[in-house]
């Protein structure tokens, strides 16, 4: 392994996945963790563009990142709910769905843990 290592995004990728036209997820495995970059936008909401291809009433995974760009909202089975924005760290446990709110792409990065890993 190298003391140092870096990976782009944009040109050296592991996995680049399009579940939806609406959404675009990319990952580097670095430093012996997985890294996801998540850009979803407008009009993308879990329960319309992901429940369909998975199956389950809400997402089962649990994500812990920063978002970068735009506005996402969650709301969690147990109901509550929060509104996570470019510069916000957040942790989200299995059983939400979520939204992009307003009319902006939005981008996080998604770190270990993330999607049942």
């Amino acid at each position: 392994m190298n003391s140092i290592d870096i990976k782009n995004f944009s040109t050296q990728a592991d996995e680049v996945v399009n579940p939806t036209n609406r959404a675009k997820v990319e990952s580097v495995k670095i430093g012996g963790q997985r890294i996801m970059k998540i850009t979803v936008q407008p009009g993308w909401r879990w329960s319309d563009d992901i429940k369909p291809l998975v199956g389950t009433e809400s997402c089962q995974a649990t994500h812990l990142g920063v978002i970068v760009k735009g506005s996402i909202t969650a709301v969690h089975n147990d109901g509550s709910k929060g509104t996570y924005s470019a510069g916000d760290a957040y942790s989200i446990k299995p059983g939400h769905d979520g939204w992009v709110e307003g009319d902006e792409e939005c981008i996080a990065y998604e770190f270990a843990g993330a999607w049942g890993e």
